[in-house]
């Protein structure tokens, strides 16, 4: 999986630090404010970074392509564009060029109307912002239910969990009479940081978000992209809520 990421601050460096750690995509480009990195093969996220911070730019990182032309970054041929930097980085101007197979919002509308329509029409997705952007306010939601109780998330099942899987550990090394890998033990065998439990509380609720705007887009022939499907439940929402409430 080839993917551009424009914009390398805080959401465009851990968009392309966590796909290439655990998802094994290949960052062949990085876009910024003046200019371009390439390389085909992909690009190591952490030398990049490490070598923005001493330079003051990711331009002539070694062993990839530099160039000041930012906009041509955008239309190298890859699977996942995320623009993650600005509004309009996508324009009339531009669209026609793009060849990605998927272009994902990281940014507050990076992809205006008029060039969403011709990516639409070339057969590239788009996943909207209002969906991939959503999982700083999502986690901000935790913390504030967090700060409403005063209870760390996992504190009342974290000594069960450890007691559960030591269990696991046991039985597993009896039945098989092989001692449980060292390099996976401790991991196991921890009760679950909280970082770890508000990472999986995010995963579940992007995926849920997700198969909601899939559903909709299957059962209602009228709805053609994810956007719309987005809006569509949101407002069903609202609508819902104020029926609740008797308005």
């Amino acid at each position: 999986m080839k993917v551009i990421v424009q914009g390398f601050g805080n959401v465009g460096y851990h968009a392309a630090k966590f796909l290439t750690e655990e998802d094994r995509a290949k960052i062949i480009c990085i876009v910024e404010r003046d200019g371009f990195v390439f390389n085909p093969d992909g690009l190591d996220i952490e030398a990049v970074n490490s070598h923005r911070i001493r330079t003051g730019s990711i331009l002539d990182f070694p062993g990839a392509q530099s160039s000041t032309e930012k906009e041509r970054g955008l239309e190298i041929e890859c699977d996942i564009l995320i623009p993650a930097a600005m509004e309009n980085a996508i324009t009339i101007d531009n669209a026609s060029r793009i060849r990605a197979k998927l272009v994902a919002e990281a940014a507050n509308g990076p992809v205006s109307f008029q060039a969403e329509r011709i990516l639409q029409q070339n057969g590239i997705v788009i996943l909207p912002d209002l969906f991939v952007n959503a999982g700083g306010v999502i986690v901000s939601y935790f913390e504030w239910v967090k700060n409403l109780t005063h209870i760390p998330f996992g504190l009342m099942e974290r000594r069960r969990r450890e007691r559960r899987n030591s269990q696991i550990t046991s039985a597993l090394e009896s039945m098989t009479g092989k001692p449980f890998p060292e390099d996976m033990r401790g991991e196991f065998l921890e009760g679950g940081r909280e970082v770890d439990l508000v990472r999986s509380g995010l995963d579940d609720v992007m995926r849920g978000a997700y198969d909601r705007m899939a559903k909709v887009l299957s059962e209602k022939p009228e709805i053609k992209d994810f956007r719309t499907a987005a809006y569509y439940i949101a407002l069903h929402q609202i609508g819902d809520a104020y029926k609740a409430i008797g308005i």
